[in-house]
């Protein structure tokens, strides 16, 4: 079977448009963890003509409390209605980028999945890539025309901390902890209060998903990267808050994996159950 692939370059998204306009909406989510107004402000700089910008915290991210992690979901018809303001229904082809080596972009792409909607694509390279190739950006605004999105949630694609707790050591199932690996080791923990990783899970750091120029690897290179994991297994990824376990989804999905699976509330979720157990180390 030809594989399909939810990456695709700048002249891909350029045809497109020249193809259908009105039915393709191209959304910004650069966006940094330390300073949240940041990706904003580089948005209302410069960023593909035509795209509209959406906030992590405030668009894709859920009111915070004492469980579900730093990063939250939103309640499917909350982001429903913002996804319909921005253009997008079940007929629209989607695509996302940001400058932040598609960290922020794979979250949309879930989400979008999540919903049920399938037609969703991410820019490789993002908007670094784009200016490379010598495409045009600008600082205008567009005025979206709303559409009605209808959430469709593909609940089989999504684990609370009780599912993941009971997958712990059971065969056919493998936890796998996107953060780099002095967080997943425990050495260190600058975001969260306590340090370590849900015990028995494999640590594959994000951004092995990437080239060193940024791009996405090829279909080639993401089965080579994944392949010490049985592709029959359920995989269930998760990172800090559910945000940097996304593009792990994605290259797992680009590498040929069906049974992929997000923890969204991820370690800041785990770890505000007092009696979760937690692994330092290698495993």
């Amino acid at each position: 079977m030809v594989h399909v692939s939810a990456i695709v370059s700048p002249d891909w998204v350029i045809k497109r448009l020249k193809e259908d306009p009105d039915r393709m909406v191209i959304v910004d989510v650069s966006f940094h963890l330390s300073k949240p107004e940041e990706g904003r402000k580089a948005y209302l700089k410069g960023h593909l003509p035509g795209a509209v910008y959406v906030d992590l915290e405030r668009d894709l991210s859920g009111d915070t409390g004492t469980h579900g992690g730093r990063h939250p979901l939103p309640a499917p018809e909350t982001i429903a209605k913002m996804l319909g303001d921005i253009g997008i229904d079940h007929k629209t082809a989607v695509v996302v980028y940001d400058d932040n080596g598609g960290m922020f972009a794979a979250r949309f792409w879930w989400q979008l999945r999540y919903l049920g909607h399938t037609s969703v694509y991410v820019l490789d390279g993002g908007l670094s890539n784009w200016v490379k190739e010598g495409h045009d950006i600008t600082s205008e605004v567009p005025k979206p025309v709303p559409r009605k999105f209808v959430p469709k949630p593909q609940e089989d694609e999504l684990l609370d901390a009780k599912q993941v707790r009971e997958r712990i050591g059971r065969p056919g199932s493998t936890l796998i902890d996107a953060r780099e690996k002095a967080r997943y080791a425990g050495e260190t923990e600058p975001l969260d209060h306590k340090a370590g990783h849900i015990p028995g899970a494999k640590n594959y750091f994000w951004k092995g998903n990437l080239r060193e120029d940024g791009k996405w690897k090829s279909h080639e290179k993401l089965k080579e990267h994944y392949a010490s994991l049985n592709p029959k297994s359920e995989i269930v990824v998760y990172c800090g808050s559910g945000v940097s376990a996304c593009p792990n989804v994605l290259g797992l999905k680009e590498a040929g994996f069906k049974n992929v699976k997000l923890y969204a509330g991820s370690w800041s979720d785990w770890i505000s159950y007092a009696d979760n157990p937690v692994a330092t180390g290698e495993e």
